[in-house]
């Protein structure tokens, strides 16, 4: 089965750093577009950044300059380097990739998404 799993998300102070990673298993045939979202309660699943198959990247104004995302193929991962962080970073983090997999119809790519992680920033 085709699954991603997020981890590296936790309690961290204002100006504090994490590192989160998204795994993907299962039987995938390729790897499209890579993101990472993220919800902070009662508001709308929002994206973070994301990363194209050719590295190209884009981030949320709110997180530029301070997230880097990168990826590796090779292991089926994507990362999210959380830099001075601050307190409205606060949410559930998800995983998302375009994946071509046994479910895919004629080779298109899925949207496949992590169960989520969570991030706290304290003041």
């Amino acid at each position: 089965q085709v699954q991603l799993v997020e981890s590296g998300g936790g309690l961290v102070q204002a100006g504090g750093s994490l590192r989160l990673s998204c795994a993907a298993s299962g039987i995938i045939f390729s790897i499209d577009n890579m993101s990472w979202y993220r919800q902070a309660p009662g508001k709308q699943r929002e994206l973070v950044a994301g990363i194209t198959t050719e590295s190209s990247t884009n981030y949320a104004d709110a997180v530029k300059g301070r997230f880097t995302i990168s990826r590796d193929n090779a292991k089926n991962m994507v990362y999210l380097q959380m830099n001075s962080l601050k307190p409205e970073d606060t949410g559930v983090y998800f995983c998302n990739a375009l994946l071509v997999t046994r479910e895919s119809i004629n080779s298109y790519p899925l949207a496949y998404w992590g169960r989520g992680t969570q991030v706290t920033v304290s003041s």
